[in-house]
């Protein structure tokens, strides 16, 4: 690998992805057989985090409709997947997100709803946590950190204790202490750096968690920031932007190759449009087997073996242990 310390590459000129994957005897990255499907039902949210690679928030207006729900159920029973992962925005701030997800829980299927924690606090949702536990929805929550000044600092004033006060009701129904009520929590890094080992970060999770405030999970979940939307500007007007992407090139780790989310599943936006991940949805780059489709147009069987769009953001998931919808993928 290249010393970085001493050949420092601006932004644009960072060595291609496609050169990294071809050194690493990857090129081009294909898929592996389909496993999960991501819906992103809109981009409304009741916060506007900084470090949102959706930019999200509560002006935007794009909101997956109940047609489009129904076409994407109707591929997933003939697809055959048995796992599907709702993101968003705030995805419960959807209209149709509760019989979308009924629909879905109905059909056998283990749904994964990711959460941001203060949305179980918002009028009209009073009744949220509960209603997940019913369902028995695994939960992805944000919360990435356990220190209240680097929290609002990343999500906004007074963020920190309402996400206190929305895990403590998820906990109150069972979520993180009974084994069917998967409570996971998410770390993304307050800077231009990546995460820290996820195993050892967890521990320290659960230990302050628990002392300052009783508050149990699952497990956490490490991701890197990319350097797309949001998080893009924090570097260009922090002006480190040269800085983070020679970072993300220098550690590039072939070994999160096999467990990249992009090998393994497939990102839908709010109109049905498909990706080969969401961060491709993001900023969308079209599915490099079949260019700018909708889901109901593509036939789940074909994906397999098939190339991946690929681009230098492409680094931000390869870097140290990797990072996925799963968290890290080795260990560091």
């Amino acid at each position: 690998m290249t010393d970085l310390a001493i050949h420092r590459f601006p932004p644009d000129t960072i060595p291609a992805f496609n050169e990294s994957l071809h050194n690493a005897g990857w090129s081009p990255l294909r898929r592996a057989p389909l496993t999960e499907l991501q819906v992103n039902v809109g981009k409304l949210c009741n916060q506007a985090c900084n470090h949102c690679h959706v930019d999200a928030g509560p002006k935007r207006t794009e909101i997956m409709a109940w047609e489009t729900m129904t076409r994407i159920l109707h591929w997933r029973r003939e697809s055959g997947l048995t796992k599907v992962d709702i993101t968003g925005g705030a995805p419960e701030l959807n209209p149709h997100f509760r019989r979308f997800v009924d629909s879905l829980v109905n059909d056998g299927v283990q749904v994964t709803c990711r959460c941001n924690l203060t949305v179980l606090l918002e009028t009209g949702q009073e009744d949220l946590a509960q209603w997940y536990a019913n369902r028995g929805i695994r939960l992805v929550c944000s919360l990435p950190c356990y220190n209240q000044d680097n929290v609002d600092a990343q999500r906004g004033r007074g963020v920190f204790l309402k996400s206190i006060e929305a895990l403590k009701l998820l906990n109150k129904e069972g979520y993180g202490k009974r084994e069917t009520l998967t409570l996971d929590l998410v770390y993304n890094p307050n800077g231009a750096f990546l995460p820290p080992e996820q195993s050892k970060l967890e521990l320290d999770y659960k230990k302050n968690l628990f002392e300052q405030y009783g508050i149990e999970f699952t497990r956490l979940l490490t991701l890197s920031n990319l350097p797309i939307s949001r998080f893009q500007h924090y570097l260009e007007r922090t002006g480190k932007e040269w800085e983070y992407w020679n970072l993300l090139y220098e550690k590039f780790n072939p070994g999160t190759l096999e467990g990249l989310m992009c090998r393994h599943l497939i990102s839908v936006d709010w109109q049905g449009k498909v990706y080969d991940c969401d961060f491709n949805q993001m900023l969308e780059l079209p599915l490099a087997s079949s260019g700018h489709t909708y889901l109901w147009q593509i036939n789940s069987r074909n994906l397999t073996n098939s190339p991946i769009a690929v681009g230098s953001h492409c680094y931000g998931c390869t870097a140290g242990a990797g990072s996925s919808c799963g968290g890290a993928l080795t260990d560091l």
